[in-house]
């Protein structure tokens, strides 16, 4: 494969990915979240294929598969302990790129936590945004530019659909 012919597709194929991911940013509904969550680790997946990381494409697909789980409210605890342990060990198994390779394995355990533990759309939207720092150290060293420029604008989306979220509460248990 020629590899500046591979980082255009992989950072065509990351914009698609990065739609579904600011769409899981802007809505206000759990269900709909993880779908679009969903979508952007599947098409993730695919793109890490053309950067040559492994470990992204073994923990994107863990975490389509975990987020469509969550979709169909069916990520229990077994599963979760289950998707921690697979992602740290395949993702070890793969990792060719020191602690950048990390990255990913330390997200997708960060968001399997929290996908079990958080029902809130608030603090789900807060855990997506946490999630989005890993990743944008990540697809910079990857050189996938139009993901680390999407994961930047989706994190600056997230906090303000964040601080809307709380302010119109704040403001709904005010009154």
């Amino acid at each position: 494969m020629n590899l500046p012919i591979n980082i255009i597709i992989g950072n065509g194929i990351s914009l698609v990915a990065g739609i579904f991911l600011v769409l899981s940013m802007v809505i206000n509904n759990e269900k709909e979240a993880y779908k679009y969550q969903f979508l952007n680790a599947f098409v993730l997946m695919i793109s890490s294929v053309f950067f040559f990381s492994w470990t992204g494409v073994t923990t994107m697909a863990i975490a389509a598969t975990r987020n469509m789980m969550v979709y169909k409210d069916r990520l229990t605890f077994n599963w979760a302990v289950f998707f921690i342990v697979l992602s740290v060990v395949l993702g070890l198994l793969v990792n060719t790129m020191g602690f950048i390779g990390l990255l990913p394995i330390i997200a997708i355990v960060q968001i399997t936590i929290c996908n079990y533990v958080l029902k809130q759309i608030k603090w789900i939207k807060l855990s997506f945004i946490v999630n989005e720092f890993f990743y944008i150290v990540y697809f910079l060293a990857i050189l996938d530019f139009s993901s680390s420029i999407i994961e930047i604008a989706t994190a600056v989306i997230g906090l303000v659909s964040f601080f809307k979220l709380m302010w119109d509460e704040h403001h709904t248990n005010a009154s």
